[in-house]
């Protein structure tokens, strides 16, 4: 139950509730003057701010938990959403200025769960248009930084950017986010939080604007492997409490060889073997594997892969009648779903399932694997103008993660680095279905890493 780097945890927040030492009320306008901040990230962060509707129910929430009627004990701690969810009467806009339609007339059932247990909603957070990016830049509403050497103005990663930002400065104690190749866990890495990507059938996706309806997943950002943990089984509707004490001793870890290295920035392999050795230190048996599914993953994604020909699909009218008004970095992503014709994706879908079943029969034998979230530290927004380094920056950023949303897995991001080092990201990752096992795998590691 202790206090992350960034700030308290959700079950910190949860007994200071309960014994009286703040109220819902409390915290929503401590996160609401963090949004207000002067100089702070608060006007990147958020697209819209709920501040009189959050204010409401927190004090909705303090009178029911007078009454021993509040509906869970995290009833009244604010979180933030990602714009691509429909919250009942709020336009869904995803980052984008062309969806100005009618507002959603009920909550995604991703919302509407964290609803019913009680966390109040203080605003839609900001995002790469349409989640198509993995360093988090977005032209419309602004590019939240992550909180390494803030002045240095380092990008957050994305897509899940805003949220990332908000949970990492105190405007928010949790963030509702989507993972379709590492939109949970290239800004948990960046911004020094904990991101889970479920098993991508694990919590619905109606309600969210897709990207890959192949690839798409929903899962949160938070302060420790803990708060994700409890935050995934009320998105799952799963009674799953706190998770299971779990001893590192004999556990085998495979330390992925191939592909994950790649390129990779000397401070992030100096962060993540420090983290193997740290992990081996405790008894767990690290052993370097070559995962041959990973190898194909890039051949497959050629010509744009999954989320190329399904974001196309969703937007190609919009793209006739307002592509100019389109961030042109998404824009010319999204176009490359017309180089693949019917053929192409029905191969590709062929290929995957010969992928997913070869990348689950080689890694049964193991507990985890292990692999940077990302192989690059997060770049600055002015290296970010050049067009040609944000699309090797991208495409670094996006690769590990892809791996594991190619092979239909779940996969934890969590910090790897001691507090004064630049921010890399330990990915552990298994495959589909084993969400609440690699959870209590991660926690675990997670002890040793911040003991």
């Amino acid at each position: 139950m202790s206090d992350s780097a960034s700030g308290p945890t959700l079950a910190r927040l949860a007994e200071d509730l309960e014994q009286g030492r703040t109220s819902a009320r409390d915290l929503v306008e401590q996160c609401l003057a963090r949004i207000d901040e002067r100089g702070g990230q608060g006007a990147a962060a958020f697209i819209q701010v709920d501040k009189d509707s959050a204010l409401a129910a927190a004090d909705a929430v303090d009178s029911l938990r007078k009454a021993g009627a509040h509906p869970s004990r995290f009833a009244g701690i604010p979180i933030s959403i990602k714009d691509l969810f429909d919250v009942r009467g709020q336009v869904t806009r995803a980052g984008s200025v062309v969806l100005d339609g009618e507002p959603a007339t009920g909550d995604a059932p991703a919302v509407a769960r964290l609803r019913a247990a009680g966390f109040i909603l203080i605003g839609r957070a900001n995002m790469t248009e349409f989640a198509y990016s993995g360093l988090g830049m977005n032209p419309h509403y602004g590019s939240p930084l992550s909180p390494w050497k803030r002045e240095e103005k380092h990008i957050s990663g994305g897509s899940t950017s805003g949220g990332a930002v908000s949970v990492a400065d105190g405007m928010a104690h949790a963030t509702l986010g989507t993972d379709t190749g590492g939109s949970c866990r290239i800004p948990a890495a960046w911004c020094g939080l904990v991101g889970f990507k479920p098993t991508a059938s694990r919590v619905p996706r109606e309600g969210a604007i897709p990207l890959s309806s192949t690839l798409d997943s929903v899962g949160p950002l938070a302060r420790s492997v803990q708060c994700c943990a409890t935050l995934d089984a009320i998105l799952a509707q799963q009674d799953e409490g706190d998770l299971p004490l779990r001893d590192l001793s004999g556990m085998r870890i495979a330390a992925v060889q191939n592909v994950a290295l790649d390129d990779a920035d000397d401070a992030v392999i100096a962060a993540h073997e420090a983290a193997l050795a740290r992990l081996e230190r405790a008894g767990a048996r690290i052993e370097p594997v070559v995962v041959r599914a990973f190898d194909l993953v890039a051949p497959l994604s050629a010509k744009g892969g999954f989320p190329a020909a399904e974001a196309y699909g969703w937007h190609r009218n919009l793209l006739e009648a307002r592509g100019d008004e389109y961030d042109p970095r998404v824009s010319i992503r999204i176009r490359r779903g017309t180089e693949q014709d019917a053929a192409d994706f029905v191969q590709l879908c062929s290929a995957r399932a010969k992928l997913v079943a070869d990348a689950e029969q080689q890694l049964a034998r193991y507990d985890a694997i292990a692999l940077p979230t990302t192989p690059i530290l997060p770049p600055s927004l002015d290296e970010m103008a050049d067009d040609a380094a944000y699309g090797r920056a991208n495409l670094l950023a996006l690769r590990n993660p892809t791996l594991i949303n190619m092979t239909d897995g779940c996969a934890v991001s969590l910090p790897a680095n001691a507090l004064d080092e630049p921010p890399v990201g330990l990915m552990l990752a298994s495959t589909a279905g084993r969400d609440r096992e690699l959870l209590a795998i991660a926690s675990a590691v997670e002890a040793v890493l911040r003991s």
